[in-house]
């Protein structure tokens, strides 16, 4: 029979994939036109308006590329858009934050221990940072400071940072991460949503009507264009950490942020460089190597607390009271409690994988969902060597969730 776990479980997969395909096609386009921007040269047959051009070679062919700083003299008849690559990428992050961390609000984006939050409040400081983090940002490029590129950047990094240590605060640190993320995401799509695309429309409408298109809209553009193309990097480091609990859990994660917005800074400025036909500015390199070697020692510096057992949260509570639980969490803790601890006893692991503690019965009952899926319903938990579990150890997890669920379903 299929179950709400296992068809939520799905439903989450297939938006991680939709979301990594869209995140592909916009990177994809974005990286490409950057580096074609920044390689395009300058030639004496070029038309009026032409700012340079561009050969290039690929799949057996030749393309021969000119870019018009402003717009051409008279308006092509087939125009292509790149902006749906972007909107199809936040709204699938958008959901995938809904349905991992708003619907599991209680166990990945509240921490008590931080500030303990009902989950309506914690979702209401989820959606109500991504906007006022935008409509911050908007306000500064459009103030003078817009005019001065380095010294925006290095105003955004701070912001970044004060958002990242404001995140620390308030949720897991997990959900810091993702949120980092998802803010700096909400930049960039709000930058073609609100501004890149309809400065575009402007200068074609203009076009249209025989008016000269004013050049302030492509310089605007451009910047806003810049901006996203040195924060992509940072994005996709976001978006992978929740798979490494050394990047994102611990006091020093703000500071470990702050580093990989500069790493993204150094990586793309030696490919911006490079396309430029600027050189090779190999100073990157070890500049890149020292910020990521300083993350990798931050996160070694951890004081050691006392540890606190996890109090049981609304959902867990009816996992903790369906029968079969003792069972169940007996069975975790002896075939999962050696990884899933704060300090791993099993060779090979620094911290706990996924940082999933499941040392306490109170742990166990508040993942009672994950339990289910790796190692109720699917075999990927204990993993390799490591597997001790039997057919009928596997049939006890499974019967205890689904007692849960029935009990949860007979009291509606």
């Amino acid at each position: 029979m299929l179950d709400t776990a296992l068809l939520w479980d799905w439903a989450s997969f297939a938006m991680r994939w939709f979301h990594i395909i869209t995140v592909i096609a916009w990177i994809g386009s974005s990286f490409y036109f950057i580096a074609l921007d920044l390689g395009l040269r300058k030639a004496p047959d070029l038309p009026p308006g032409a700012a340079g051009e561009e050969w290039q070679v690929h799949g057996g062919g030749f393309y021969h590329i000119q870019k018009y700083l402003v717009a051409p003299e008279r308006m092509p008849e087939h125009l292509i858009w790149f902006k749906w690559e972007s909107y199809a990428t936040w709204l699938s992050g958008a959901a995938m934050l809904m349905m991992v961390y708003w619907y599991r609000a209680d166990i990945f984006l509240i921490d008590p221990l931080k500030l303990d939050l009902a989950p309506w409040q914690a979702m209401a400081i989820s959606a109500a940072s991504l906007t006022i983090g935008w409509l911050i940002y908007d306000r500064a490029c459009k103030s003078k400071l817009g005019h001065y590129p380095a010294a925006f950047m290095a105003l955004l990094l701070l912001a970044l940072t004060a958002m990242a240590w404001g995140y620390n605060h308030v949720f897991t640190d997990r959900a810091t991460f993702l949120h980092l993320g998802a803010y700096t995401a909400t930049i960039m799509t709000a930058n073609v949503f609100f501004v890149i695309i309809p400065n575009q429309k402007i200068v074609v409408a203009d076009l249209k009507a025989g008016r000269t298109p004013d050049p302030e809209f492509g310089r605007i553009a451009k910047l806003r264009s810049t901006h996203n193309n040195y924060l992509t990097l940072p994005v996709i480091f976001f978006m992978l950490s929740n798979h490494y609990p050394l990047a994102f859990s611990g006091e020093w994660n703000w500071v470990i942020a702050t580093l990989v917005f500069l790493m993204g800074i150094t990586i793309r400025h030696w490919f911006n460089s490079r396309h430029a036909g600027k050189g090779s500015p190999y100073w990157t390199i070890p500049a890149t190597l020292v910020l990521f070697a300083a993350c990798v020692w931050l996160s070694t510096q951890r004081d050691v607390v006392a540890e606190e057992t996890a109090a049981l949260t609304t959902r867990g509570e009816r996992y903790a009271m369906a029968e079969g639980f003792e069972e169940a969490a007996d069975l975790v803790s002896a075939h999962c409690s050696m990884c899933h601890t704060a300090e791993p006893a099993w060779e090979g692991f620094a911290t706990a994988p996924r940082g999933l503690l499941l040392d306490t019965p109170e742990a166990v009952a508040n993942h009672a969902e994950e339990i289910y899926i790796f190692a109720g319903l699917t075999d990927a938990m204990p993993p390799g060597s490591a597997n001790f579990m039997e057919p009928e150890d596997r049939a006890a997890i499974r019967d205890w969730f689904r007692a849960a669920e029935e009990g949860r379903l007979a009291q509606n």
